[in-house]
């Protein structure tokens, strides 16, 4: 008998920043929407916000993102390895202390940029 290799499909891995919390980040994630009709469609949503904490190791690392929209905190809770998550962009580091930034809910105060210094030629 011969044996038949079958070919799993191969998905390309998209490249993934280093994450860590105070990061403002963009997350581009893969919705699949239903009309009224009943027809699917496939569309990419952003959801921007910042980064509260990183859990996990490995492929199995999550990140959580919180945003305020309306007066109203939405948190969101990402795997790095999930294939819905198409493009994650860094928009800006903030400077922080601490790995879980679960305070930042009843903070009234905002957190500092992180101003990149360009080295000087001499």
């Amino acid at each position: 008998m011969t044996e038949e290799t079958v070919a799993a499909p191969v998905v390309a891995p998209i490249t993934i920043p280093e994450i860590k919390p105070g990061m403002v980040v963009r997350v581009h994630e893969k919705i699949e929407d239903t009309n009224a009709k009943g027809e699917k469609r496939n569309r990419v949503q952003v959801f921007e916000g910042l980064v509260m904490g990183v859990r996990g190791a490995g492929a199995s690392r999550n990140f959580r993102v919180r945003k305020v929209t309306d007066g109203f905190g939405v948190e969101k809770i990402y795997p790095i390895a999930s294939p819905n998550v198409t493009k994650v962009e860094v928009i800006k580091q903030m400077r922080v202390r601490r790995a879980k930034l679960s305070f930042i809910k009843d903070f009234g105060r905002r957190l500092k940029e992180v101003v990149t210094r360009k080295a000087k030629a001499v």
